[in-house]
C-alpha cells in the first residue's frame, strides 16, 4: 500500500490508476490523514451451470442433419 498526497495524486493520476489496475492499493493523504483509498475493482465471476444433466435429457429423433442436408443436395442436382 502506497500513500500519496493530494497534489501528487492530481499530477500523476494516470500512473496511479495504472498501478491500481495492476492490483496495488493506494491511499491519498490530505494533511497527513487518509482522505481516500484507490483499490482495484472487485471481480465477481459467475460460474456457468453444469450442463451434463441437461444434455442427458435431450433425446434425438430422426437422422442427423448432415444426412438430411446431403440428401436434399442430391435431390436438387438431378
Amino acid at each position: 500500500m502506497k500513500a500519496v498526497s493530494v497534489r501528487n495524486a492530481r499530477s500523476h493520476l494516470k500512473a496511479l490508476l495504472d498501478r491500481v489496475a495492476a492490483g496495488e492499493e493506494i491511499v491519498i493523504v490530505r494533511r497527513g490523514k487518509a482522505a481516500a483509498r484507490l483499490v482495484p475493482p472487485a471481480v465477481k465471476r459467475r460460474r456457468l451451470p453444469d450442463l451434463t444433466a441437461f444434455r442427458a435429457t435431450i433425446r434425438l429423433k430422426g437422422e442427423p442433419a448432415s444426412i438430411t442436408v446431403g440428401k436434399a443436395r442430391e435431390e436438387e442436382r438431378f
